[in-house]
């Protein structure tokens, strides 16, 4: 059985990492290089690296933190934010990124996809999906950190993006983000529903009891979260270990990395 995995998003602007409630109010949490090294020794199974303001403002990714961060990384490192060719792909991972996450670009160049997959492999590709629940019923997509509406079903560009080559998608509730009240679990079932890529949960977790909920109700095969972590609410080595004694498989940390326990 493959094990569930763990991964701290670290959500840049510039220069620090900033945490908020649906991208805003936004508030510093720290230097991305120290933080993404104390979750390589924390036991974080991969780590994301999001230039959040980089498509808003029309600019490239802040390439020589991403190089930093790759430096002291020993576990997968996704990085997005402002990518909108093919070049930019092979400059971030020339950088130091095993992974890619796209959104607004996909959104916009759906054809995007197809060439990174085709150039760079499946595995290489995660579309970043930010989803708001309609009232008629259902999720829209919506680009630009949440802030344009895009009219896109949710599920729909979902089954596009794999169709295109997606290797992953890493979903986020935009009702749920920094709320720490939990994962949209509806949304999570029904996005693994319709496609059969892994799907990472994002927006809302709060404790280890959404993260366990994510895996077993949502059917998600990673959880991403950033301030219970990055505040010391809770450690990877705490989660874990609730993840553990009831049944979800997640790598365990070896020794050493004890730093963070409690």
């Amino acid at each position: 059985m493959l094990t569930k995995r763990l991964i701290p998003c670290l959500d840049v602007k510039d220069g620090r990492v900033v945490k908020g409630e649906q991208f805003v109010n936004l508030k510093d949490q720290g230097d991305p290089v120290e933080m993404a090294k104390a979750y390589n020794k924390a036991g974080a199974d991969e780590l994301v690296f999001l230039d959040i303001t980089a498509t808003k403002e029309k600019r490239e990714i802040m390439k020589e933190i991403v190089l930093k961060t790759a430096e002291v990384l020993f576990i997968p490192f996704t990085v997005g934010g402002g990518i909108t060719d093919i070049s930019d792909f092979r400059s971030l991972i020339a950088a130091g990124a095993d992974k890619i996450s796209i959104n607004s670009a996909a959104v916009r160049n759906p054809e995007l996809i197809t060439k990174a997959a085709k150039r760079f492999g499946s595995q290489a590709v995660v579309v970043a999906i930010d989803g708001r629940r309609k009232s008629q019923g259902g999720w829209e997509v919506l680009i630009s950190g949440g802030t344009v509406e895009t009219g896109l079903d949710l599920m729909d560009w979902a089954k596009e993006a794999e169709e295109r080559g997606a290797g992953e998608i890493l979903l986020t509730s935009m009702d749920r983000d920094g709320s720490r009240d939990g994962y949209d679990l509806e949304m999570l079932k029904e996005i693994n529903h319709n496609v059969s890529i892994p799907v990472i949960a994002s927006g809302g977790a709060g404790k280890p009891e959404h993260l366990y909920e994510a895996f077993k109700e949502g059917r998600a095969d990673a959880a991403l979260a950033a301030s219970i972590w990055h505040q010391d609410i809770y450690s990877i080595a705490q989660c874990k270990e609730y993840l553990a004694d009831r049944g979800i498989p997640v790598r365990p940390i070896k020794e050493g990395n004890s730093d963070y326990d409690s």
